[in-house]
């Protein structure tokens, strides 16, 4: 018998179609809200380490998320200037084990579809444009209101809603998003042949440049610099910012020049952290995925570490008998440590461009953070 046999999820995002697919495939009810009215993913790429292809494949929709990618193994940084010049070639870790690819490049709107269309396969009730803004708890329930509207009472609530979670306010959890000094450029192009893994430049005018495989004729690529103020600028603005700002970088820069010239769309976001120290549950109602912890993406591992948290909870809630005290003391002791690590990992590689230090080994410091991560959540 399973600890619950009706759940409610809040947010449609990575973590709360995990958490869906693996209670629903369980038998138990699940009731899926998202704010948004439409399944909403931006149209940029979503790099996947080994430790998020294996809980995909725990999922069940690892073939397709396979299919739907670009995987490759290993990652080239390249010096800024005429030529580009690869510096150096590091063979990735298979954080997810060796029956794994090491990492995989996909669109994140083609991640978004797959998830969706596994959750309501296995009989998740999925509902866009419904607004979680209440809760109620008792001594073995949860009343969840959408739009001010009782949807009736839940064994459990997982705010899977993302780094502004409604949930972790309705629950009085204090902690939110940080920025972190840096703020990143994000556009969707098409691949060159010569780009068959991701490259990093170091150095030059920004702080990162990159690009990263997503499929045989697409890629994204993106721009690391100082946090700005970008808000209210136009589309054709935010495109003719990205292209002058990577104008420093050559080799396949020059290729993806070629597409921002035609109109390639980019999109701008500032990197944030925080992590919510324990407990991430108040009674019957807990946060997972962003809304527990964020960190900039230095060491891509944002989704997969709300998927591990997912597949975690998941795993309790299908092979315990009570939602107890003990259930979240397992929970806790599994997640915190490691979303921790990761948090304070994915900080230190930015703050170490912040501060200057361009004389650090960025390849050594990205293989060494890749190894803490190769162990299963």
């Amino acid at each position: 018998m399973t600890a619950v046999q009706k759940v409610a999820i809040a947010g449609s995002g990575v973590a709360g179609l995990a958490a869906a697919i693996q209670l629903a495939k369980a038998g138990v009810q699940v009731d899926l809200f998202e704010a948004k009215p439409e399944l909403g993913a931006l149209g940029s790429g979503i790099s996947l380490q080994g430790n998020a292809l294996r809980a995909f494949d725990a999922l069940g929709a690892w073939d397709e998320i396979r299919a739907a990618g670009y995987a490759f193994e290993g990652l080239n940084l390249r010096a800024p200037g005429p030529g580009a010049p690869i510096v150096a070639e590091l063979p990735d870790v298979k954080t997810g084990g060796p029956d794994y690819p090491a990492a995989m490049g996909m669109p994140r709107p083609a991640l978004a579809r797959i998830l969706l269309e596994h959750a309501q396969k296995a009989g998740a009730n999925v509902r866009f444009g419904a607004r979680l803004t209440g809760l109620e708890q008792s001594t073995d329930g949860v009343e969840v209101f959408i739009d001010g509207a009782s949807a009736g009472t839940y064994d459990l609530v997982i705010g899977a809603d993302g780094l502004n979670s409604t949930v972790r306010e309705l629950i009085g959890i204090q902690q939110k998003p940080e920025p972190t000094g840096m703020g990143i450029w994000r556009s969707f192009v098409s691949r060159p042949a010569e780009v068959v893994r991701s490259e990093l430049y170091y150095g030059g005018p920004v702080y990162i440049a990159g690009y990263t495989p997503t499929g045989e004729d697409t890629m994204y690529a993106f721009l690391v610099e100082k946090a700005q103020d970008r808000v209210g600028i136009s589309d054709e603005e935010a495109t003719r910012i990205m292209l002058e700002e990577s104008r420093a970088y050559d080799g396949p820069w020059n290729h993806i020049r070629g597409d921002l010239e035609k109109g390639a769309h980019a999109n701008y976001t500032w990197f944030t952290k925080h992590i919510v120290e324990e407990p991430w549950n108040r009674g019957r109602v807990v946060i997972i995925g962003d809304a527990a912890h964020s960190c900039p993406p230095t060491i891509a591992q944002g989704a997969a570490q709300g998927l591990e948290d997912a597949v975690v909870l998941t795993e309790l809630l299908v092979t315990k008998d009570a939602v107890d005290q003990a259930l979240w003391d397992e929970f806790h002791a599994r997640r915190l440590p490691r979303a921790k690590a990761v948090v304070e990992a994915s900080v230190q590689l930015g703050q170490w461009q912040i501060d200057g230090n361009r004389d650090a080994d960025a390849g050594g410091l990205i293989f060494g953070i890749a190894q803490k991560m190769a162990q299963p959540a």
